[in-house]
């Protein structure tokens, strides 16, 4: 295996190669973990499942030694072991790729690499075994590219890089795949294998339920901090599973039928791109060509396509994070916004969901009520807030809580300290309750629970029913023939035409993600009488 030596041996150890029994951990009356038991053997790929803070990741930064068990031990190959940093647990052995990114912006690939790794690693040898493992793997990396510059993707590559890079006994992998594209996961699934039969153990947490029953021979089942069941997800469908998770049949999204050319329901054009052009607005950036679009009340367009190829440039351009050369290049409601700020925006009934939720969708050291005050200000003047408007702003954001089924320690819990997913569920809840006339959400249901993301696409859809325009910018192709009236593919800053979902396929439209070329890359997609879009609707 190709930067990973000394791999481990497969072993007749009837032991367990990692153990974690009676964990208990708490934060002030708040249990995050309830008496956990937990087994993970050599050569084995073994789920951990459960709903958007259930406990899974309190678990694994457990085992990963950023935090200290309340009450509990780990064991390693049948020794109590105490793990009191994420040092302590790679010297063990253990390595993770986390969910979120634990990467420093300004430093390149190959020094946030080298944060884990032996200090007497030479860079030139570091950078030639990353180019290896990358070469050997398909994660491609540019060891000298800043990681402020990267995709959301790209990041995740370095997560898994530089977790494989420390040749581990164990690798805990946190929602793995949430960034990926198909073609990329196939590829992270390869990699998964050879670590299995290497006799490595790996335990996985995916959302994905279908990933689970292709790679896991055993599930752990957690529910509210505790353990409430195991299977073997091989004998199980997506569906159970996802019952068992959340203790109850997860809803279907129901859409209203779709409607007919023409008909008065679709409402004006509420959203429109008029060829759109912008320079890469950093070196490792990526340029926009004669973008052109446009959404009617009542519609939801789904974007497709593979990281990197312009949807942050995109957005930033929608939301009003980078200015537009012309102010007519951008219109809401027929109004040019092209020149204007988020702010400006905002005002004329837009909101925004972007991809990154820590740090740009949300301020995580912030309470959820004052998050929600951040995005009010530009609809609502603040200089006289004080405790009326303060309980106000409680009271919102208990509603988007409530409304949205955000999970979190204490009626008013800092952003930072949810689970991503629910976090997830309270910025996509955060928008949607403000009733815009224009939502653009970059991937709504990254990293979140079967229920959750059902919950969020069935209020994308009721939002457009209410005469909202939306656009869904989306790598999970399910997601987008589930709830999208029309698709778009972006690829290399080019956007191609729109195309009604029920005259389409996911074959189709994986190809214009891989850069085929047809005759309707760099065509007017326009939504309405010339070009329509039917209402979302369920496949």
């Amino acid at each position: 295996m190709a930067g990973v030596t000394g791999s481990a041996k497969p072993t007749d150890d009837p032991r367990p190669l990692f153990g974690a029994y009676g964990i208990v951990k708490r934060f002030g009356t708040f249990t995050a973990n309830d008496h956990i038991d937990l087994e993970i053997r050599a050569g084995e790929i073994h789920a951990l499942l459960g709903e958007n803070g259930a406990g899974k990741s309190t678990l694994m930064k457990i085992l990963y030694g950023l935090l200290e068990p309340t009450e509990g031990v780990v064991t390693h190959r049948g020794a109590v072991v105490r793990l009191r940093s994420p040092e302590a647990a790679r010297r063990l052995g253990i390595g993770m790729v986390f969910q979120h990114f634990s990467l420093c912006e300004n430093l390149t690939v190959a020094e946030n690499i080298a944060l884990v790794m032996e200090r007497s690693l030479r860079r030139g040898v570091l950078a030639e075994r990353i180019a290896a493992l990358g070469e050997t793997y398909g994660l491609k990396l540019e060891p000298d590219r800043p990681v402020w510059s990267l995709s959301a993707g790209e990041r995740q590559r370095i997560e898994i890089v530089r977790c494989l890079l420390q040749n581990p006994q164990l690798v805990i992998l946190d929602e793995p795949t949430s960034v990926l594209t198909p073609g990329e996961a196939e590829l992270l699934f390869t990699v998964l294998e050879r670590l299995r039969g290497e006799g490595r153990a790996l335990l996985y947490i995916s959302h994905r339920l279908d990933e689970v029953r292709r790679l896991c021979v055993r599930a752990t089942i957690l529910r509210g901090g505790r353990v409430v069941g195991a299977c073997d997800p091989r004998s199980e469908t997506a569906a159970s599973l996802a019952a068992l998770m959340v203790g109850a049949q997860v809803r279907a999204v129901a859409a209203r039928p779709a409607a007919p050319r023409g008909d008065e329901r679709l409402g004006q054009e509420r959203l429109r791109l008029d060829r759109l052009s912008l320079p890469a607005p950093g070196l490792h950036a990526t340029a926009l060509s004669d973008v052109t679009l446009g959404i009617r009340g009542g519609e939801i367009l789904g974007i497709a396509g593979i990281a990197g190829n312009g949807q942050a440039e995109l957005f930033a351009a929608l939301s009003g994070e980078i200015s537009a050369p012309e102010a007519g290049a951008v219109r809401i409601d027929g109004t040019a916004v092209g020149h204007l700020g988020i702010n400006a925006r905002r005002r004329l009934g837009a909101a925004f969901v972007p991809e990154e939720r820590n740090g740009h969708a949300a301020a995580p050291g912030l309470s959820l009520s004052e998050n929600v005050v951040l995005t009010r200000r530009a609809t609502a003047p603040l200089a006289r807030f004080g405790l009326v408007r303060r309980a106000a702003a409680r009271a919102l954001a208990t509603r988007i809580v409530d409304a949205f089924d955000v999970r979190g320690a204490g009626p008013d819990p800092a952003a930072g300290t949810l689970s991503g997913g629910n976090l997830q569920k309270f910025v996509v809840g955060r928008e949607i309750q403000a009733e815009p006339g224009i939502l653009v959400v970059d991937q709504p249901t990254w990293g979140v629970d079967a229920a959750a993301a059902a919950r969020i696409r069935q209020a994308l859809i009721d939002l457009a029913a209410r005469g909202s325009a939306v656009l869904v910018i989306s790598q999970d192709l399910d997601e987008l023939f589930e709830i999208a009236g029309s698709i778009a593919v972006l690829h290399a800053g080019h956007l191609s035409a729109a195309m009604p979902r029920a005259e389409t396929t996911r074959e189709a439209v994986g190809l214009l993600m891989g850069g085929s070329s047809g005759p309707s890359i760099g065509r007017d997609m326009s939504v309405g009488p010339s070009a329509p879009a039917e209402i979302a609707h369920a496949p």
